[in-house]
């Protein structure tokens, strides 16, 4: 897939792609671009950055637009790529139970002791069911994808535990009850006064389309499944890092309007 360059700026607006070259002088409004990381801003099968996808990011930010991660891993991580990615500097976390605000000011909206009971009871009637080495965490749970989803929900409400348990992916999360991408972000849109017409969100799993409902603009690409898709408001086809980049092509003569 070639390079695709697309400029976004508060009054003008320019873009190319192998289609088409146009610009224009347009009144466009800030946005927040909500952005997950793994399967999204990466290179596909693996977990490194796209770094074409990390600098056009940049790009918004630097033209004035928030660029804030909403990610699976921890909340630290997503607020160091946005520090040496030069993107804003906040960053929400395990699937919107953290946000990281500074290197020690972080809001823990999740409980990760209510996580580790829900845990105990999965392990206790299941097989197989083990913790993936991650970079520690604040308020939920991560497992290695080597159990059946269904059943371990099955057995936790039968147990009466109220939790989330979700699939990125990347790996399986207990996070809180309430506890997902789309309330965590929320959090953000208070904190800052960003309103919904304004939010952009981007992803490719089923633990993104909670992220997609406080959106009014949401974009799936090519490397999610259909019941993701069909929650977005646009689809792409190129996957995770080339699938942003035609994304943000695909978005950006539309950007006045949205």
């Amino acid at each position: 897939m070639p390079k695709i360059l697309t400029y976004f700026s508060g009054w003008h607006i320019s873009f190319s792609s192998k289609y088409y070259s146009v610009q224009k002088t347009i009144l466009v409004k800030k946005k927040t671009f909500a952005v997950d990381i793994d399967g999204t801003i990466t290179e596909n099968g693996g977990g490194r950055i796209h770094l074409d996808a990390l600098e056009a990011l940049r790009r918004l930010t630097n033209l004035g637009h928030n660029v804030i991660f909403v990610t699976g891993r921890s909340s630290v991580e997503g607020f160091l790529l946005s520090v040496f990615g030069g993107t804003t500097k906040i960053a929400v976390g395990e699937n919107g139970g953290c946000i990281t605000l500074n290197s020690d000011e972080h809001i823990l909206l999740g409980n990760i002791d209510e996580c580790k009971i829900a845990l105990k009871v999965i392990q206790n009637n299941l097989e197989n069911v083990k913790e993936k080495s991650v970079f520690p965490r604040m308020t939920e749970v991560v497992l290695q994808r080597t159990f059946d989803l269904d059943l371990a929900r099955q057995i936790l409400a039968e147990n009466n535990l109220k939790v989330e348990l979700s699939d990125s992916q990347y790996a399986y999360h207990i996070n809180s009850h309430g506890i997902d991408k789309g309330t965590g972000f929320s959090e953000i849109m208070k904190k800052l006064s960003i309103s919904r017409d304004d939010v952009v969100a981007i992803g490719d799993s089923a633990t993104d389309v909670p992220l997609f409902k406080v959106a009014k603009t949401s974009i799936a690409l090519g490397n999610a499944s259909e019941p993701v898709k069909s929650a977005a408001t646009i689809t792409v086809s190129a996957h995770a890092g080339d699938g942003l980049l035609e994304a943000l092509d695909k978005l950006a003569p539309k950007l006045s309007e949205i």
